[in-house]
């Protein structure tokens, strides 16, 4: 199976400006391609994880990925469905495009891909060479019809952000001039950017410009429902934003209608794996292997073995309810997890309970302590007077509760 077969076996192709000739520079050449994304928060998601397995596939293949961290089109915002997105200050969007440059940067062979960042050339645009330069190439009505634009006019939409596609245009057009980049990715939503940039090369550049767009389908629940959305909001691929153990969780949690699918879009899993995996679904549903195996994946591909390594251990530790053996750092992935409350030392436990949502008034927390519900670090305990200390803590700092069987909180005392 080659590249674009496989591409298309996984779900990652759904809009080809020109098939033939994709399929030409996928398979018998070694090409640069780009990708970009936005620094509209400090943080990328899960989300981004379907661009950035893309960009490694094609690595594995020998392509050269460019990255384009939008320090330029981040200011400007990329039209979204509903209503105009806030406007960054410069310092902002530079300080997070610095940061997701640094995320991006763990994944991808640092020998060979390039990062660039498109404010250095945009900001060199005056008004006057960009409306004579650029925008005369493009009709309004060309720009109507877009769907992003269409999607806005009942709600409006601003100049600032109708322009957004002319500026993506120019990156195009940019890396097709300074790096030979042949080939653009994104998701489907970006469709209409894309072709705006293909577009702006043939007609500077001539009808044999050999350039190509590509996008893929947004990545679903099978419900329909957005992807990458937890109880708690966004999962960020930062760990100091969503530890470790909530990827893991989140994808040990996936439903056997959306897990092949995560297999392909989001793992470098062979198709022969996925397909063994799949038969287990199938066969032996009960045993989740392929749900255990995508949370592995996953965790591992965001932030290593050793934190999925923590993360399992944490999993673990909350099923046994056995703590003492936990690592400091894993009781930080605890604490950014579980419900959480800090005390000062000498804190009734009655008053614990209700701090942690683990007793919804004292006269609760006391029935549960009369009937042994309570347990404190693995300890049940009966005593109405019992009070927290730091001579029973994990590491000088923790305290696990418990009550009942499986519902848990952290206290932290100072």
């Amino acid at each position: 199976m080659n590249l674009y077969e496989d591409l298309l076996w996984r779900g990652l192709i759904k809009d080809v400006s020109n098939e033939e000739e994709a399929i030409r520079l996928l398979n018998e050449e070694s090409v640069k391609f780009y990708c970009g994304f936005d620094p509209t928060g400090e943080s990328l998601t899960v989300g981004h994880l379907v661009q950035i397995v893309r960009m490694l596939l094609l690595e594995k293949y020998g392509h050269t990925p460019i990255v384009l961290i939008g320090g330029a089109t981040g200011l400007i915002g990329d039209p979204r469905q509903t209503s105009e997105r806030k406007l960054l200050t410069l310092e902002e969007s530079l300080k997070n495009a610095d940061k997701i440059r640094n995320q991006l940067s763990l994944f991808l062979n640092p020998e060979t891909a390039i990062f660039v960042n498109n404010y250095e050339w945009i900001k060199d645009i005056d008004m006057i060479s960009f409306l004579r330069d650029y925008g005369k190439h493009f009709s309004i009505n060309y720009m109507l019809a877009k769907d992003t634009v269409q999607k806005r006019l009942d709600v409006g939409i601003s100049y600032t952000e109708f322009s957004y596609m002319l500026i993506q245009a120019i990156d195009f057009l940019h890396l097709y001039r300074t790096h030979e980049c042949r080939i653009q990715f994104g998701g489907s939503d970006q469709w209409g950017n894309i072709t705006t940039g293909l577009e702006l090369i043939r007609k500077l550049e001539g009808d044999n410009a050999k350039a190509v767009g590509l996008s893929s389908p947004l990545l679903l629940k099978a419900d329909g429902s957005k992807f990458g959305k937890s109880e708690s909001g966004a999962l960020w691929l930062d760990q100091d934003l969503t530890s470790p153990y909530e990827i893991y969780q989140y994808f040990v949690n996936a439903s056997d209608q959306d897990v092949i699918n995560y297999l392909k879009t989001l793992t470098l899993l062979s198709k022969e794996d996925i397909l063994v995996l799949e038969n287990s679904l199938k066969t032996q549903p009960e045993l989740r292997e392929a749900q255990k195996k995508l949370a592995e994946e996953v965790t591992k591909l965001i932030h290593g073995q050793k934190a999925l390594d923590e993360a399992l251990r944490v999993t673990d530790a909350l099923f046994s309810g056995e703590f003492s053996d936990l690592t400091l750092n894993e009781f930080k992935m605890i604490e950014k997890t579980l419900e959480s409350a800090e005390i000062n030392e000498g804190l009734a436990l009655v008053d614990v309970l209700v701090e942690t949502k683990l007793a919804s008034s004292k006269r609760e927390a006391r029935q549960f302590i009369s009937s042994s519900a309570v347990s404190v670090n693995g300890e049940k305990i009966i005593d109405l007077e019992y009070v927290l200390t730091k001579d029973k803590t994990y590491h000088k700092r923790y305290v696990m509760m418990r009550r009942g069987k499986k519902k848990y909180a952290l206290v932290m005392i100072k």
